[in-house]
């Protein structure tokens, strides 16, 4: 599988963790996570520039590139407490959209077989349909369930005459079996798109679809404990999708689809803690981190911070299961009352 290191950029691993090549088997054999970019931006309809966020995710942060992050809340290291390796991009070329959703499907499957967990940097949300089929190929179609958080819901049919691209992904996904509709939990939706026919096609694949009018009305908490719910009936694992743009542009300038009004970077990250600890993720990915609309970097180090938070609440649950403790994020860090 032909890499060009980071496609753009200097050739960097996430924060400074190990390398790996994925025709090198052996090399990531005791692999806990994976990261893996995908620097693809071809399926855009707006503001192109995500295929620049993996590198701006890997390196965006204040602390030197050590491999370590001892996360402050968790009391966990999760870059020395799990083997976290690096692969480094896909090739890909936003000329090529087929042939390159076919080579992040086979790495991100090459990922899952070998028992790591995948962490996909995009790249936009096109890249959700090679990343979450990958994974599906592993645990099986129909096997996995998907939380994703979004404005947007990403279910249009042909758009500008394709069937791929940002906007149809989670479609394209429920069309093939990889992931069940009655097992689609979209999370931050809001704005002014899709249109009826969608919503009814949606509707008809049972999809459960939080506006941000019901998440403010009833909570983000209560409406996760519901999606967690009907994630974990009847199946085996569940694949975590994060746009960055169900941030409100103000927390992620960054990105090429901005909709106001949507979560502050708090509640996505304590919803990303939240759900990798308490559910069996079985891969991840952060998108549409486009570095050209940032502004001080902050969209990057908020993409920065969900890789992290992921990790971290990964590493905490692996922990709590292995000493039989538990993890209480109300309980103080230190009271020296």
């Amino acid at each position: 599988m032909t890499r060009y290191g980071q496609m753009f950029g200097p050739d960097i691993t996430f924060l400074g963790v190990d390398r790996c090549d994925l025709d090198d088997p052996a090399g990531y054999a005791d692999a806990d996570v994976i990261i893996l970019g995908a620097p693809f931006d071809g399926g855009t309809s707006h503001r192109p520039g995500a295929r620049f966020g993996p590198n701006a995710i890997r390196q965006t942060c204040y602390l030197p590139h050590d491999g370590s992050r001892p996360s402050l809340a968790m009391r966990v290291d999760a870059l020395r407490d799990l083997r976290v390796l690096d692969a480094g991009d896909v090739e890909t070329y936003s000329g090529d959209i087929e042939g390159s959703l076919r080579a992040i499907e086979d790495a991100v499957a090459r990922i899952a077989a070998s028992g790591a967990i995948p962490i996909v940097l995009g790249g936009d949300h096109t890249v959700a349909l090679p990343d979450a089929t990958g994974v599906a190929r592993h645990h099986g179609f129909g096997r996995i369930s998907m939380l994703h958080f979004d404005a947007h819901a990403d279910t249009g049919h042909i758009e500008f005459g394709h069937l791929y691209g940002h906007g149809q992904p989670m479609r394209r996904l429920i069309e093939s079996g990889a992931v069940r509709g009655d097992r689609f939990l979209q999370i931050g939706l809001r704005g002014y798109w899709p249109e009826p026919d969608t919503l009814d096609w949606m509707a008809g694949q049972r999809m459960r679809s939080y506006e941000m009018t019901e998440i403010v009305t009833r909570g983000l908490d209560e409406c996760l404990t519901e999606a967690y719910g009907i994630a974990l009936d009847d199946c085996d694992g569940v694949y975590l999708s994060v746009d960055v743009d169900v941030c409100d542009p103000g927390h992620a300038p960054g990105t090429g689809t901005p909709e106001p009004g949507g979560l502050s970077a708090r509640q996505l990250l304590d919803a990303v803690r939240r759900t990798c600890y308490e559910l069996p993720v079985v891969g991840v990915e952060i998108v549409e981190v486009a570095p050209p609309y940032d502004h001080a970097d902050i969209t990057a180090y908020l993409g920065n911070r969900v890789v992290l938070e992921a990790l971290s609440a990964m590493a905490r649950r692996r922990k709590d299961a292995a000493e039989g403790t538990s993890w209480d994020p109300s309980q103080p860090l230190l009271d020296n009352r």
